[in-house]
């Protein structure tokens, strides 16, 4: 948690979206609030991945975890794709960067460079890293805990400001209890951020997206291995990119008003309301990680205290800070204000604004697909039929497209308007397990 100057921080705005207008005795207020950070010490950006002169940019560590359990070796091209994304990665590190690979089985090793420290990214150290990938073999078991905690410890060696995991997994974590891996999470929570990654289609579902989602990452599915080293790559062009860590979203209310929930939805759904830490009076910060040249939307709930006809308040204000080491935080100068007004105008008080509508919608189609597939995995055909039927209206009617041709392998589309589906007999794993992994997908809301 270092301290920015002006010269390398991104600017931050913040832009808010709602229909403040309430009937009387209405008491809740809901806000769409946009962030978006641009620039901030960088010399260029393309596709979304900020740019750097050599040697600039600012100080991050990245600890990259390779599953080496026995079922890497099936079929033996896993392990060998596995290395080469792991190569590829490292190629993609910019210089100054500290780094370090771990091989993670039932225990976990240091890969490069040893000595429980991170190396430092230049034209020598990268080779000698991908020359010690040679030595990745499979063999062992799986407990992912161990592997967060070396990687934890790896990256609190090293002076840096962004600190950053990427994770590899081919299986289920089989070698270690649930509340194992919950434990380790909970002490890496706020330390690092990881993306997280299942290749092939052996992994459970909620475990890398429960890693990703505890540590503030992304998770996907790799169905096909020969895909990893692009997936790689992009990874640690985004991860190259980020340029402030720990942003929080800091919520103040008056008296007698309550935040009812906080939760991503652009571009993911991601739950925040129970990751509150509290920051002085009536105020309190929501995690959301790392930012570089990019815009997220967050959903805001508040509840006020009923008012008079034609009396308005203030229901929040919102802004961006970096909590700091000695328990103040740093304001990043953004700021958005959330408004309450009672009005006897129907019309007014009556009327969703667009974004929130769209992202209540993004919202119901990641929950209903999770139930589909739950259900359908429960033996409940006629509960699967009726979630999945409502994600494809919500998805068709959203323009998510994305989501719609991945719901489209799972059930045969009768009529998307109206959610009329059939489940497809025979289902392929990777196609329902891509569902699953990438339901919190969201689209835009249309402007």
């Amino acid at each position: 948690m270092a301290n920015f100057s002006k010269s390398n921080v991104p600017q931050f705005s913040v832009d808010v979206y709602q229909n403040e207008y309430l009937p009387d005795g209405g008491r809740e207020v809901n806000a769409i609030v946009t962030v978006t950070s641009t620039g901030g010490g960088t010399v260029g950006s393309a596709a979304g991945t900020t740019t750097y002169a050599p040697g600039q940019g600012p100080a991050a560590g990245v600890v990259i975890m390779v599953d080496c359990s026995g079922s890497m070796d099936y079929p033996p091209t896993k392990m060998r794709n596995a290395r080469d994304a792991t190569a590829a990665a490292i190629d993609t590190l910019r210089d100054g960067t500290h780094f370090a690979v771990v091989g993670g089985t039932h225990v976990a090793k240091e890969v490069y460079p040893g000595a429980g420290r991170l190396a430092v990214a230049d034209r020598t150290t990268r080779e000698q890293a991908k020359q010690a990938l040679r030595r990745l073999s499979a063999g062992g078991g799986t407990a992912i805990g161990t592997w967060l905690r070396l990687a934890d410890r790896l990256l609190s060696s090293a002076d840096v400001s962004i600190r950053h995991g990427i994770l590899l997994t081919d299986g289920r974590n089989e070698h270690e209890s649930p509340e194992d891996l919950r434990t380790a999470l909970d002490s890496c929570a706020g330390r690092f951020t990881c993306d997280a990654r299942g290749v092939g289609t052996d992994w459970e579902v909620k475990e890398v997206t429960g890693i990703a989602s505890a540590l503030l990452g992304t998770a996907d599915i790799v169905a096909d291995p020969t895909g990893l080293a692009a997936d790689f790559t992009r990874m640690m062009e985004t991860a190259m990119g980020k340029e402030v860590a720990d942003v929080a979203l800091r919520l103040w209310t008056p008296v007698g008003t309550t935040i009812k929930f906080v939760k991503q939805v652009a571009p993911t759904v991601a739950e925040l309301t129970g990751r509150r830490t509290e920051a002085g009076p009536r105020a309190g910060d929501y995690p959301t990680g790392s930012w570089g040249d990019e815009s997220r939307d967050y959903h805001v709930c508040v509840e006020v205290p009923t008012a008079g006809l034609g009396q308005e308040m203030l229901a929040a204000r919102v802004s961006l800070v970096v909590p700091q080491s000695d328990g103040s935080a740093q304001n990043l100068g953004a700021q958005g204000l959330i408004r309450a007004v009672w009005t006897d105008d129907m019309v007014a008080s009556t009327s969703i604004n667009p974004q929130v509508a769209h992202y209540t919608g993004q919202a119901e189609l990641a929950q209903a697909i999770q139930q589909g597939l739950d259900l359908r995995k429960a033996g409940d055909m006629d509960g699967a039929t009726a979630k999945l039927g409502r994600a494809v209206q919500l998805a068709s009617a959203s323009g998510n497209a994305d989501t719609a041709k991945l719901l489209a392998k799972v059930v045969d589309v009768v009529d998307a308007a109206t959610g009329t589906v059939r489940l497809k007999a025979k289902v392929a794993e990777a196609d329902e397990m891509t569902l699953e992994t990438r339901s919190t997908k969201t689209v835009r809301v249309k402007k």
